[in-house]
């Protein structure tokens, strides 16, 4: 496995980047929105302005070893996590759970070898994903 560290330094690295990004280009670039979360990054930007920023974000890696990709949404839609971002009409947001097309429905086996802690992990998170609706 990695060392415990890993993450905690990989975490402040990516937030060095994102303090470059904002401090020297979010106003040429005109983010509307930026959250982050690890690795994933859900951002509105000007239109026409996603592959210059990605190209400034793949520049500010001195090492380039990190490699900045993008999505850009299909149809009013956007998968980020495991949510799908869908645009309305009001313009607002109506999100759905997401799961890749890859997805198997699979979890941990319920009488495998593992902790009971971290089976019923599995089922608390199942449930805390459950969408809940008001009348």
């Amino acid at each position: 496995m990695g060392s415990p560290v890993s993450p905690l330094v990989a975490n402040m690295f990516m937030e060095h980047l994102e303090r470059k990004l904002l401090d020297t280009a979010a106003e040429d670039l005109k983010l509307k929105l930026w959250k982050k979360y690890v690795d994933n990054i859900l951002e509105i930007v000007k239109k026409g302005s996603v592959e210059e920023l990605t190209e400034f974000l793949n520049e500010l890696d001195n090492s380039h070893n990190i490699k900045f990709t993008y999505e850009v949404e299909q149809g009013g839609q956007l998968p980020f996590l495991d949510l799908l971002l869908n645009r309305t009409e009001n313009v607002g947001l109506k999100l759905q759970i997401y799961r890749k097309p890859t997805h198997t429905d699979q979890y941990l086996n319920f009488s495998s070898h593992h902790l009971i802690e971290h089976k019923l992990s599995v089922v608390r998170t199942l449930l805390k994903s459950v969408p809940r609706y008001r009348d």
